[in-house]
Formats: structure tokens, sequence, C-alpha cells
């Protein structure tokens, strides 16, 4: 498998310590590919606005980049899910905070979520290697 790296290949842990089945990001030609991220510490949830749930999320995401040798400035796309369409510009404010001097593009969705929080984040970062 050259060409490409795994962060967290041995699998992260969920909700109730439960063990995931995925990684964490996976780096190929210098894209990055960092799975969807939610609030939580230590495989627990944590409770709050959607605006608290925003930070730790995103959080979350920066410090996988960071891990990879990445920053905010090299993401290209984040795809943003939130539980109630209603939190939007609450989220937004947050995320501007973040990547506000360099904006990537985005989408985002009102969805149900697969656990019992109020936002996940997802990127796909570049840097020239």
């Amino acid at each position: 498998m050259s060409g490409i790296k795994r962060y967290g290949a041995e699998g992260g842990v969920g909700q109730g310590r439960q063990h995931m089945p995925f990684a964490r990001a996976v780096e190929a030609d210098g894209w990055l590919h960092v799975s969807g991220q939610v609030p939580m510490r230590d495989g627990e949830l944590v409770a709050g606005s959607i605006s608290e749930q925003s930070h730790v999320a995103i959080g979350n995401l920066l410090a996988i980049l960071a891990e990879a040798g990445y920053g905010p400035e090299h993401v290209v796309r984040c795809g943003v899910w939130l539980d109630d369409a209603r939190d939007f510009a609450a989220f937004n404010q947050v995320f501007q905070q973040y990547f506000g001097a360099h904006p990537p593009a985005r989408a985002c969705v009102e969805t149900r979520m697969v656990v019992d929080c109020k936002v996940e984040v997802d990127c796909i970062a570049w840097q020239k290697r």
C-alpha cells in the first residue's frame, strides 16, 4: 500500500468505549481525508449547546490534522451534519473562528445523528508533499 498512510488505523473509541473499525484519517498523495468528528472526549459525548459541541468537534478535527502535519489552511472541503437546521447560524459563528482566514468549500445538511449529539464535521485537506 505504498503512498497511503493511515492515522489511527487500529480504530478509535466511540460512545460507550465501543471500538470503531476505521481510521481517524487517511493520507494519499498529499490528500488527507479526516473521518467525521463529533463532540466526544475519551469515548464520552460532551453535552452542551451547539456552540460548545461545535468547538469540541472542530477541535477533534484540528487535532487529527495536526497529527498528520496539516493545519486549517490546508483544508479544501468540510462536510457538516447538524441535528437541527436552526443551529446553522450558531455553528457558522464557531466555524468562522477556526476557518475564517482560510475558508474551505463546505456542505452542510440537517440529519438525524447516529449518536446523541448536535453536530459532526469531516474534512479533506491537501498540501504538497
